[in-house]
């Protein structure tokens, strides 16, 4: 009877030990935990405001795990002028590249830091006009792209009508290239892009150059050498590699541009 006593008391000690635990792990799940998010600011509706960091406060216990979630946080509950792109939130559309604590990257795909104590500054992409906000005008870097016919070329037909083949070998060769999104996170951290854009390509542009070259299907490699035999289309470039470490999707255009070169000094 004593023993049981003891037993049961026991067990009452540990439920209420539990009851404090789950009670404090509440407390905390329930405490907001703020972060500062600068984000940058600029509207053509109100040319005399200058260009400005805004601040927002955001509970991450009540925002999702990437920074775009954090921006359609801003958006909707707090500041519906915040004006920015996004689009398919996978990493594969490249609307939301922008220039997120230092380095261009896609906010769908950069988590954010979970340290609340630090603040996360938000710009776009740089060295670029800007439309408005976190929008940067990307025509002229589609207007280079564009100059490049990235499609393909030939003289000829499959005497069957039907498809081109490709043998798996060649079409190995493609990896690593045609995965580009256009993002334009790495022509907007080159250096040689910021001083020579009106006429330098820029690592996006002649990754994808260079994909059309390669590919064993066209039939157009003499004339796409021939756009880029001059001093500035593509000899640009010095091998600086900021394209290779900012490319969200792990691509390597300065390798690209080197592979070009070689072509173009060798065939």
């Amino acid at each position: 009877m004593l023993a049981h006593t003891v037993l049961r008391a026991g067990t009452k000690k540990t439920c209420s030990t539990l009851s404090v635990v789950r009670g404090l792990a509440t407390v905390s799940q329930n405490q907001p935990r703020l972060k500062s998010f600068k984000v940058y600011r600029w509207s053509p509706d109100t040319p005399d405001i200058k260009p400005h960091m805004q601040e927002y406060k955001i509970d991450l216990n009540e925002c999702g795990p990437m920074v775009l979630d954090a921006l359609l946080k801003i958006k909707n509950e707090q500041d519906a002028t915040l004006t920015f792109r996004r689009s398919c939130r996978e990493g594969i559309c490249g609307s939301c590249a922008m220039n997120i604590g230092g380095r261009n990257t896609l906010a769908c795909l950069c988590k954010i830091d979970q340290n609340e104590s630090t603040e996360l500054k938000i710009y776009p992409l740089p060295h670029m006009f800007v439309v408005r906000d976190l929008v940067p005008d990307l025509t002229h870097f589609y207007k280079q792209y564009k100059s490049i016919q990235p499609f393909l070329q030939r003289d000829s037909v499959p005497t069957d009508g039907k498809e081109n083949l490709q043998s798996i070998e060649d079409r190995k060769k493609l990896d690593g290239l045609y995965e580009c999104i256009l993002c334009a996170c790495c022509s907007t951290s080159c250096p040689s892009y910021w001083w020579n854009q009106q006429e330098y390509l820029g690592p996006a542009v002649l990754m994808q150059a260079y994909r059309w070259l390669i590919d064993s299907r066209d039939q157009a490699s003499v004339a796409r050498k021939e756009m880029l035999q001059n001093s500035m289309s593509l000899y640009r470039c010095h091998t600086i590699m900021n394209c290779a470490r900012t490319c969200p999707k792990g691509l390597n255009p300065g390798k690209a541009i080197a592979e070009i070169k070689k072509q173009l000094a060798f065939d």
